[in-house]
């Protein structure tokens, strides 16, 4: 029978219908969300305002302008710290962009992560020590200083954000408090001044928020945003604590001053055009910090939008810390690395959470544990012990089971007991939560080579201890030797006083910094392990999904928890020095830090117990009693910073991405990067053999008293000769500049870097830069 003609035309349409909605889908699936920097100036006069200048150059480029608005594709409009916008583009839309005048630079999005009570007594912050040092008894408390933090939002209710006796919001704050589901007006006061939300580039990534499982609003479910924001300037809270841990009074590093919270952090992460937005508005909404606890990789000075970004914020006054991120211990694992950010490392305190492990031969393994006995299921008055199950080899390669990653654990081996679980991969907490799925009683988490002897607690959902690795190995030895292998666990609460501390974490990005060898980073280190502040009510403290606990108190451990340590520590100082720049109070900090633990020794590296290095530690650690009368510091105007750009082989339209509308031009000022007035001095000698002598310029401005007279002080080395001139700098007046310069001669090369200090002192005060000499030539 003869095909009828009518079906095969209308098979063809039908064909041809769905060829044009795959092609169409395919255009929706090409778009992505790109940053788009404009040069400000660059305006022509036919139009009134730079916004609608924006959308007529997107507009051109657009494929299909007919079918689409050029207001649907522009997600925000950056005004202040950065210029331009971010869009929906195709991949071809954004190369014709590129290519048309007044367009700086094109930044396509990029994803960042969160970097996941004590600490102010450790600090020397609390009344508990000289009152003449007592910083928050000098009525410097920061009542008109504003911090801004971006993170996952804020929980209002907490007791940290009480501002009770707290003076009125200042008349130059222009933020304003977004309300959305759950958070309301009502829920800002004189400690939370601000609340704002970033998501477009993020839902253009991800798809829609669900507004039903996720508040889409400046109400934290995740908790992160709320403990960073409290350490930073909690008010006092007495009674804190974590299910009876940590016992005390809580309170933020700057317990005066505001917060503003920016939500740019999301359940599935967070997008550059986001927080460059976020950044852009509290610049504009008239924040003092910017306290940023992600990261998202290395990129050039000029392709890092958060850079650029912070390089804006820097030029307004703004001081900038972001955290170091938790790549260590490997090397070159830090983020965040621009000079004018203040790069901030972690390690550890003197208080820690103690258990053990009492295996069935006798031997104790000590350990630390958040658990709460709820239950008396491991320690009873029998001492009553249970069997161990490991279910790796005993090879050196991490296997899934011995991991405990979700569905590895067979319930017939491990029921009824103590499973050995390797550190990697999946959180700490969930693997507890695997090894209570599949029946166990009692968890092991032992360390592995990437976490040494390093230990942090958590808050399980059922018995558990983590150990270092030379105790787990000791452990699973035990394991396989012993057919009959049992143990017991106790948790013996909070212990203060622990030595040596403080040891710079483990998981804590290190150096070097190869984006630029002459700029040091990290900058420095602060308390980042064990920290307890406030907590979502939304959440359980293990932040596990399954668990039903609720805290108003979390401990926590990252370079996260870090970082909003020294933002606190600078408000308070933005409070004492308002007149200060960014480079002043970053300069303070670092040259006032410690580089010695409390038992007189220099700071050890957790991974390793042995000496830690500036790549590890930058500066020291903060101390910011000292960092408040600094004697001297090392100031940088944005032009320096620019300057240092120019020695960065960046091409003219590169540079613009930093010049904007300031006009900006290279004047050379700098012969080379390590000649810009940085705190730390790194002499990097190049690959020419011929070059054996190296001279690096130095200015300090005298923020002590009028006369004031230092000497140099410098530690000696096996590959070079050092010699500063002049050898005594003798002020005369506050704030006058002296400059010096330090010349290294090469004795003999090393095929390792080398690690020293140059010390200024007067008899008060000690201002001290770190040294690094590095050799790029081969050995």
């Amino acid at each position: 029978m003869a095909e009828n003609p009518v079906k095969g035309v209308f098979l063809i349409l039908i064909s041809y219908l769905f060829l044009n909605l795959a092609l169409s889908a395919d255009t929706q699936i090409a778009k992505k969300t790109y940053i788009v920097q404009m040069d400000k100036s660059a305006m022509p006069n036919s139009f009134t305002n730079h916004l609608d200048w924006y959308s007529a150059k997107v507009k051109s480029v657009l494929l299909e302008p007919e079918n689409e608005g050029d207001e649907d594709r522009i997600m925000y409009n950056y005004q202040t710290a950065f210029h331009g916008v971010a869009v929906q583009l195709s991949q071809e839309e954004a190369e014709r962009l590129e290519e048309e005048d007044g367009v700086v630079a094109i930044f396509p999005e990029t994803k960042y992560q969160l970097h996941t009570t004590r600490s102010p007594l450790f600090l020397r912050l609390e009344a508990g020590y000289s009152t003449n040092n007592n910083v928050w008894g000098q009525k410097i408390l920061g009542h008109d200083v504003i911090v801004g933090v971006l993170d996952t939002g804020i929980w209002p209710e907490s007791e940290s954000f009480n501002d009770m006796g707290m003076t009125p919001v200042p008349s130059r704050w222009k933020g304003k408090c977004e309300t959305g589901r759950g958070f309301e007006e009502r829920h800002c006061n004189k400690k939370i001044v601000g609340a704002r939300v970033f998501y477009q580039g993020y839902e253009a990534a991800t798809g829609k928020i669900n507004g039903q499982t996720e508040f889409k609003s400046a109400r934290d479910q995740d908790g992160h945003g709320t403990h960073t924001a409290a350490t930073v300037a909690g008010s006092p809270v007495r009674g804190a604590n974590l299910q009876n841990y940590a016992n005390g009074t809580a309170r933020g590093m700057s317990p005066g001053a505001r917060i503003a919270a920016y939500k740019v952090c999301w359940a599935g992460g967070c997008f550059s055009s986001d927080i460059l937005s976020a950044v852009d508005r509290a610049v504009a909404d008239g924040v003092n910090v910017l306290s940023i606890s992600l990261g998202g990789g290395v990129s050039s000075y000029y392709r890092d939008s958060l850079s650029i970004a912070a390089f804006g914020a820097m030029e307004m006054g703004v001081f900038v810390s972001c955290s170091a991120g938790n790549g260590g211990p490997d090397p070159v694992s830090l983020t965040n690395v621009s000079p004018w950010i203040t790069t901030v490392g972690a390690s550890t305190m003197d208080r820690d959470f103690p258990a053990i492990v009492k295996l069935g031969n006798g031997r104790i393994m000590n350990g630390v544990s958040l658990y709460k006995e709820e239950r008396m299921l491991l320690i009873n008055s029998k001492q009553e012990n249970y069997p161990i199950v490991y279910m790796g080899s005993n090879s050196s390669s991490l296997e899934p089971s011995s991991l405990c990653l979700d569905g590895t654990l067979d319930r017939h081996i491990v029921e009824g007991k103590i499973v050995i679980c390797d550190r990697g991969i999946s959180p700490r907490v969930q693997k507890g939560q695997v090894v209570k799925e599949a029946g166990g009683v009692g968890m092991i988490l032992s360390n592995t080579a990437n976490n040494g002897e390093e230990l942090v607690a958590d808050c399980h959902l059922l018995p558990a201890v983590a150990i270092g690795e030379t105790e787990g190995k000791a452990i699973k030895r035990y394991v396989s030797t012993s057919p009959n292998a049992t143990a017991s666990f106790a948790f013996l609460g909070t212990r203060l006083g622990i030595r040596p501390s403080p040891v710079v974490a483990a998981f804590s990005s290190r150096g070097p910094n190869f984006l630029t060898l002459e700029i040091l980073k990290p900058d420095l280190v602060a308390p980042g392990v064990n920290i307890l502040a406030a907590w979502t009510g939304n959440l359980g403290p293990s932040s596990l999904p399954t668990d039903p606990r609720r805290v108003k108190f979390n401990i926590l451990s990252g370079t996260s928890m870090s970082c909003p340590h020294v933002s606190g520590i600078a408000a308070l100082m933005k409070a004492r020095h308002p007149d200060w720049s960014p480079a002043a109070i970053k300069s303070a900090l670092m040259t006032t830090a410690y580089v010695h633990d409390n038992t007189r020794n220099f700071l050890k590296d957790a991974s390793t117990d042995a000496t830690s290095s500036p790549f590890d530690h930058g500066a020291g650690h903060i101390d910011p009693v000292r960092a408040l009368d600094p004697g001297l510091v090392y100031d940088i105007e944005a032009q320096d910073y620019f300057e240092f750009l120019c020695t960065q082989s960046l091409t003219p339209s590169q540079l613009k991405v930093f010049s904007k509308h300031s006009n900006r031009s290279c004047k050379h000022s700098l012969a080379s990067p390590g000649d810009l007035n940085y705190p730390a001095i790194s002499a990097v000698f190049p690959e020419k053999a011929s070059t054996a002598v190296l001279t690096l310029h130095r200015t300090v401005t005298n923020v002590g008293p009028p006369v004031s007279n230092y000497h140099a002080m410098v530690s000696p080395f096996k590959g070079v000769s050092v010699h500063v001139e002049p050898q005594s700098l003798n002020f005369t007046r506050k704030y006058q500049k002296l400059s010096y310069k330090v010349t290294f001669t090469t004795i003999s090369m090393q095929s390792v870097p080398e690690f020293g200090g140059l010390v200024w002192k007067d008899g008060v005060h000690r201002v001290r830069s770190p040294i690094v000499i590095t050799w790029l030539s081969p050995i």
